[in-house]
């Protein structure tokens, strides 16, 4: 596959730019919220980001057409004065599932603080460690985040260096101060915890959490799927490692708004004892979110 074949590469120290571009994505503006306004400068920013994220290359892997990430960038605009944007944005991304037709939810994150200026028709540009607005900061340190993530699913770590380029852009940015998301501890699920969580030592259970879960467990069902689900539900516990080791770890979050849903739809082919194990370790992960896996009780 080709994460793996990108690593084996890497290793080699002979990585080239060849292959397709990584993403397919899919970027919308919502400007409902804004009155009184001509809405054109949203469509022009719609297609110029668009284009941004669909035709740059981000990495040195060989992509085929077929391979491309599907991804998802909502932007909702709340407020524009003076060509002063003040927004959120949604990012989701998904893979598919080894012999199948299903795809899963790899990313899917709600970013309220993303302020940016633009001029309609001001060309957006990226050079590797000099980013020129928030606009496009935020918008690269998603495409690694996304990126990290997918390759992650593939090979163990796989993603590391993705996510280490996505902490570098929350350096940069930090120096920024009129650019908003990225100041450390101002937030629990900002950029900057983000990124902190998944380059610290305290993550790296998780990162291990994500390849079982996906390669040893979602890629397997097809072939065998009590082996790839007894796979999958093996890898779980990793998740109460993060928790006592980071209590309000934002990819505790992470996993509950990509993979709570899909889990307990694994375990509906558990045996009783599996889905009671499983509906306890739910209860002191996410108690607040109880509703969503009582089905394992019944």
């Amino acid at each position: 596959m080709r994460r793996l074949l990108y690593l084996l590469i890497l290793i080699s120290g002979i990585a080239g730019t060849v292959g397709a571009q990584e993403l397919n994505a899919v970027l919308t503006i919502n400007s409902d919220r804004i009155q009184g306004t001509d809405k054109q400068i949203f469509n022009t920013l719609q297609t110029a980001l668009t284009e941004f994220i669909n035709t740059k290359k981000w990495t040195t892997a060989t992509f085929s057409q077929n391979e491309r990430i599907d991804c998802n960038f909502t932007i909702i605009a709340n407020s524009l004065e003076n060509n002063k944007f003040n927004c959120e944005i949604q990012v989701q991304a998904r893979r598919p599932v080894y012999n199948s037709a299903y795809t899963t939810t790899i990313f899917n994150f709600r970013d309220t603080e993303f302020n940016f200026e633009y001029t309609e028709f001001e060309p957006l540009e990226y050079t590797e460690n000099m980013l020129n607005s928030n606009l496009t900061a935020t918008i690269i340190y998603y495409i690694y985040v996304i990126l990290g993530f997918d390759f992650d699913s593939f090979s163990l770590n796989g993603g590391q260096q993705f996510f280490q380029q996505a902490q570098q852009i929350v350096t940069v940015a930090q120096s920024q101060p009129a650019w908003n998301g990225w100041t450390a501890f101002a937030s629990r699920q900002n950029r900057h915890a983000l990124a902190t969580a998944l380059t610290e030592n305290q993550g790296n259970v998780f990162h291990t959490m994500w390849y079982n879960y996906h390669r040893k467990g979602l890629d397997e069902m097809a072939a065998n799927a009590d082996r790839g689900r007894t796979n999958l539900i093996s890898s779980l516990p990793a998740l109460k490692e993060l928790k006592n080791a980071r209590p309000m770890s934002v990819l505790l979050q992470v996993f509950s708004d990509c993979k709570l849903d899909e889990t307990v739809a694994v375990y509906s082919k558990a045996t009783m004892q599996e889905k009671q194990e499983g509906h306890k370790l739910f209860s002191e992960l996410f108690p607040a979110a109880s509703s969503r896996y009582e089905s394992l009780k019944k």
